[in-house]
């Protein structure tokens, strides 16, 4: 997908993005079980902290530099999760992987509050957090939205953001029964959206650039937060960095877990954890949109057969263009086939 960094770390990728917040992770390529390496200690953090590294300590775990039988099991069920090959080592695929900009939702069982991170269960490739909490609300639902007239960015015009939010919440609203509004009240609006640096308050820090790009929490929440560190764009025409990070592409994924659903499997999916500069996804696929109407039904006007269709269209064709002679030659060849075929 091109929503993760898979593959070799190649020099341009390193030379542009140097001082990106994982870029560290490159000098472990090739760490095996039983080496003793300086910041082991650091990946194994990033382990713990999306799921795949249990430990003893929750409240202030203790890890150490060595490549140890834990630390290898972890990576083993990392490489199964993003569709790696399992090796239980760091190969360039699978660190790669580990650098790529990510939401900052967990994507498996740990305590560091009910509210958010917490244990997920798979149905099929989507998934629930724990108790799949949703909205509930009188039918028709409907829920309202507001951005923070504080903690917001200013290099993006007001009227360009909220209808980025607008097309977001628009997508979830036409396959699900709930329709969002936005309202000028964001104390009291259902989802509350802002953009925030560093520690801010809800025990999850942000950590800068091309690390974890935003969060959200479990119904019934509502609130969405955004990395204030990141180059946002919403339009890659006219925004030429080359860390820019696409706004709704981001925004629509974390809607998906304010409205209760988990980090899918699926790499074409909206709900994928991970996702890469100047990478635009933002069309839901079939397993966002059976796990969100799992919990909350489907809208009446949504047909699946469309969406279906619409995945079939959006896949860029093969074209082959062979030359004039050969050309000439194959359809000579289709002619005596057809003739001797009626023959």
């Amino acid at each position: 997908m091109p929503s993760g960094l898979t593959g070799r770390i190649s020099p341009e990728f390193k030379q542009k993005e140097e001082h990106h917040t994982w870029e560290s992770f490159q000098k472990f390529i090739d760490a095996k079980k039983g080496m003793d390496l300086p910041g082991i200690s650091q990946l194994k953090q990033y382990f713990h902290r999306f799921g795949y590294l249990p430990t003893a300590n929750i409240s202030k775990p203790d890890f150490n530099d060595h490549f140890d039988q834990g630390f290898e099991s972890a990576i083993t069920l990392y490489q199964s999760k993003f569709g790696l090959n399992v090796t239980g080592k760091l190969d360039s695929d699978t660190v790669a992987q580990l650098m790529a900009p990510r939401c900052g939702v967990s994507d498996g069982t740990v305590t560091v509050r009910p509210e958010s991170a917490v244990t997920v269960h798979a149905i099929k490739h989507f998934a629930f957090f724990s108790g799949e909490p949703s909205w509930t609300r009188t039918r028709p639902m409907k829920l309202t939205y507001a951005l923070s007239p504080d903690d917001t960015i200013n290099y993006i015009n007001q009227a360009n953001l909220k209808e980025v939010f607008r097309r977001s919440f628009s997508r979830w609203a036409a396959v699900i029964p709930v329709s969002f509004t936005e309202s000028s009240d964001y104390m009291f609006a259902d989802i509350r959206i802002g953009f925030y640096s560093g520690s801010h308050g809800d025990g999850e820090p942000f950590d800068g650039v091309l690390g974890v790009l935003a969060h959200a929490f479990s119904p019934e929440s509502g609130r969405l937060h955004l990395d204030k560190a990141e180059t946002w764009s919403v339009d890659f025409k006219k925004d030429k960095s080359s860390i820019a990070i696409d706004l709704e592409s981001v925004v629509t994924h974390e809607i998906g877990h304010v409205l209760g659903l988990a980090h899918s499997r699926v790499k074409d999916s909206v709900m994928y954890p991970s996702i890469s500069p100047r990478i635009k996804k933002v069309d839901l696929r079939e397993d966002d949109v059976r796990g969100v109407q799992a919990l909350y039904g489907s809208n009446p006007n949504f047909r699946f057969s469309s969406l279906i269709q619409s995945e079939i269209s959006s896949s860029s064709p093969v074209s082959i263009r062979l030359p004039e002679k050969m050309t000439a030659i194959v359809v000579a060849l289709a002619a005596l086939i057809l003739i001797s075929y009626r023959l």
